[in-house]
Order: structure tokens, then C-alpha cells, then sequence
């Protein structure tokens, strides 16, 4: 007759003891040590003719159970009444209750454990979708453009205007510099005489020197080329207009009489 044992797999050796007091549905304060620690060792035989891997606390709890055991089988000593200042001890010492207070501890972490194992279930069985971006969705709020300003910040602010419109009041009267193509001429003939025939167009213009002043220039040049007076030309490419008298271009007072501007 062939038999098939099937051993269950415990954390620990209180996780088997609880097992077997749970199975047994006997109070956990009265343990009967007899049948808890035969069926214990009924256990532990089983796993060794399986070959499985006894672990050295399995061991120790039976080597403990087989001491609580022993001690509850030996017929009880006489009781002795102790006085210490005026404290009775009448109670008696049970072996079990070290075992009972594990048991009981490891009864409510495994509780918990379990109610924790039973949160990992649920949870994975809820499936969360990747956040989303929102922010077309949130209406716009017009920013304050005064926030953060105080009365004082605005009274000093119109005051500032205040002086500011005041000083646009003056008036004043501009009187502009004109200077004709034919001025220009002149002085550009004579700048290239005091130069010895040649100057750079950047030399004809000073630093301050206005719009109109520079179109006077460029014209008088013009003037001056067409006339063959001057020659101008670069060394390289951006580089400062070189300009250069010309020995046989019209005489003097003949091609400054032809211009009218």
C-alpha cells in the first residue's frame, strides 16, 4: 500500500507550532504539551525521511518543547510562602508561558504581514494611467500689473512724470548747419592739398559728423569724379575709400562754377 505524505512548508518553528495549535483548535494560554510536542517530533521525522533540509531552530524548538514537556511531567513542589515586605508569592510558574509570550508575539506580525499581503493583491490588480499634461486646460489668469507696488510706489512714480512732462515744455529753438555740394568741393580740394594729394574718406569726417554732412560728402566726391579732379579706390574689400588727387583734371574755379546745388 503505497502512502503519499504531503508536509507543508512553515517560515519558522513558531509558524509550525502555531499551525499545530490551530489545527488542534486548543487555547494558546493552555497548550497541552504532550500532543503539541508528539505531533512536533511527528513533524520533524517526517522531513528526515523525505531527506528535506532540517534547519537548526526546527531543532532547538523541539529540544525546548521536549524541556517543557519534562518539566510538566515531573510532580510539582510543595508550596513554599515567601514574604518580602509584606508581598505574598502564592503564584504558580508555568514553563509554557515564555513559548505562549513568542507565540502570541509572532501571532500578530504575521497578521500583519498577511493583511499587508492581502494590500499587495489589490493594488497590483489596479492598473493607473501616465499622468497627462493639463495646462491647455487651465484657464489664464491675467497677471496684476501693479502687483506688489504700494500707494507710495505710484505717488512717486507720478511725480517722476509729472517733472519729466515739464521739462518737454521748454522750447527751444534749432538752427540747422547747411552746407552746399559746392562748399564741400572746395573743402574737400583743400584738405587734399594740405595732405599732399591723398587722404582717407574716414579723415574728411569727424565724429560727430550728421547725416547730411555725410551725403554732402559722398555728393562732393561724386562731383569731384565726374569732373576727373580725384580718384578713389580700395586695397581691399570694406577697407577705407582711398581718395587721390588727380594732376590733369579741370583747373581751378573752371568745375566748381558748373555746380549749382
Amino acid at each position: 500500500m503505497k502512502v503519499t505524505v504531503k508536509l507543508e512548508t512553515f517560515e519558522g518553528p513558531l509558524d509550525l507550532l502555531l499551525h499545530l495549535i490551530d489545527k488542534a483548535e486548543v487555547d494558546i494560554y493552555d497548550i497541552p504539551i504532550k500532543e503539541i510536542t508528539d505531533q512536533y517530533m511527528e513533524y520533524l521525522d517526517a522531513m528526515q525521511e523525505l531527506e528535506l533540509e532540517v534547519t537548526s531552530e526546527f531543532l532547538v524548538m523541539a529540544a525546548t518543547l521536549l524541556s517543557i514537556k519534562s518539566k510538566m511531567l515531573l510532580p510539582k513542589p510543595p508550596v513554599v510562602d515567601f514574604e518580602f515586605d509584606d508581598y505574598m508569592m502564592d503564584e504558580e510558574y508555568d514553563p509554557r508561558a515564555e513559548l505562549v509570550a513568542k507565540l502570541i508575539e509572532y501571532r500578530k506580525y504575521k497578521a500583519i504581514a498577511d493583511h499587508l499581503r492581502d494590500k499587495e493583491m489589490e493594488r497590483s490588480l489596479i492598473y493607473t494611467r501616465e499622468p497627462e499634461d493639463l495646462t491647455p486646460y487651465v484657464p489664464a489668469v491675467q497677471e496684476n500689473p501693479v502687483k506688489g507696488l504700494h500707494v507710495a510706489d505710484l505717488v512717486n512714480a507720478f511725480r517722476k512724470a509729472m517733472r519729466r512732462m515739464q521739462s518737454r515744455q521748454a522750447i527751444a529753438k534749432i538752427r540747422k548747419d547747411e552746407i552746399s555740394v559746392k562748399d564741400r568741393m572746395y573743402e574737400v580740394v583743400d584738405t587734399l592739398e594740405k595732405c599732399g594729394g591723398k587722404v582717407m574718406f574716414s579723415k574728411l569726417l569727424d565724429d560727430d559728423a550728421t547725416k547730411d554732412a555725410i551725403v554732402v560728402t559722398f555728393l562732393a566726391l561724386l562731383e569731384l569724379m565726374k569732373v576727373k579732379r580725384i580718384v578713389c579706390f580700395q586695397h581691399k574689400l570694406f577697407d577705407d575709400i582711398v581718395i587721390q588727387a588727380r594732376e590733369e583734371g579741370t583747373a581751378d574755379g573752371f568745375w566748381a562754377d558748373e555746380i549749382s546745388y
